[in-house]
């Protein structure tokens, strides 16, 4: 098992823990657990500051994101901030702005999913690549049952992972999930069970991580950007990708190493 140690010029914040383990994974520990960590403007400045920071370091490689607890990965935005909020303040457009930033962040990113993931807590996980989910774990958009919509991402990147009809029941219906049915409609890549998902999260990290990290940088731009532009766009950004890769030294040596290894057998 991985064990992250902490990393103290990054731990300087109220809201969210920071560790990095030998492989260069972080893990973003959500840290409000008297409210289910529930995500405030605070953490929400936070986590901007954190992946600044984390996008400029050389020792990060990829970043897990997690809750505190075993009650939620975030039970979504605070109830009482959203109460709160004005019509200037959804044009603000609070947390779909880090949501978007999570979504083209440089690096692999991972949401370790235990407990509830709700609203803007549902919306993080789906701006981020990967999720690995508990068998207990409880998801969905509740939103209109407080007389509003999903506003952080949810009405373009669910119908995009689960097809549009799935996406309109959930967001209609604001019906909570539980794991197996998040695997089952394609809303999460793995289920594993509760006490399991952190382990599983970095084992699904070290597992990309290990290949050539250019290339997955770029297949992560090429793959965020085809559902935004045409066909003929999408080809041309992709062979641009390949070419900038075909020119890379790390392309060469693992070629070499895969020719050297089969000359071998």
């Amino acid at each position: 098992k991985t064990n992250p140690q902490p990393v103290n010029p990054m731990n300087k914040y109220k809201t969210i823990k920071i560790e990095i383990d030998a492989d260069g994974i972080a893990v973003c520990t959500f840290d409000r657990p008297e409210v289910r960590n529930a995500l405030n403007e605070e953490m929400v400045d936070e986590l901007h500051a954190f992946l600044d920071e984390a996008a400029r370091r050389d020792d990060i490689n990829a970043v897990i994101f997690t809750g505190a607890g075993e009650k939620a990965f975030l039970a979504g935005a605070d109830i009482q901030e959203l109460h709160d909020r004005s019509a200037a303040d959804a044009l603000r457009r609070i947390n779909s702005t880090l949501f978007r930033w999570v979504e083209q962040f440089p690096l692999l990113t991972v949401a370790a999913i235990r407990g509830y993931a709700l609203g803007g807590g549902l919306e993080f996980t789906m701006a981020c690549d990967l999720r690995v989910c508990g068998e207990g774990a409880r998801l969905g958009q509740p939103e209109v049952s407080l007389g509003i919509i999903p506003g952080a991402g949810a009405t373009y990147r669910l119908p995009r992972l689960i097809g549009l009809g799935r996406a309109k029941e959930l967001v209609y219906t604001g019906r909570i999930i539980g794991g197996e049915e998040a695997l089952a409609i394609g809303l999460v890549n793995r289920v594993v069970p509760d006490d399991e998902v952190l382990e599983a999260a970095h084992g699904l990290a070290r597992e990309v991580t290990r290949n050539g990290m250019l290339a997955i940088r770029l297949a992560k731009i090429s793959l965020n950007a085809a559902p935004e532009i045409g066909v003929d766009a999408a080809m041309a950004l992709e062979s641009a990708s390949q070419a900038i890769l075909f020119d890379d030294d790390e392309k060469r040596r693992r070629m070499r190493e895969f020719l050297d290894k089969r000359k071998k057998k």
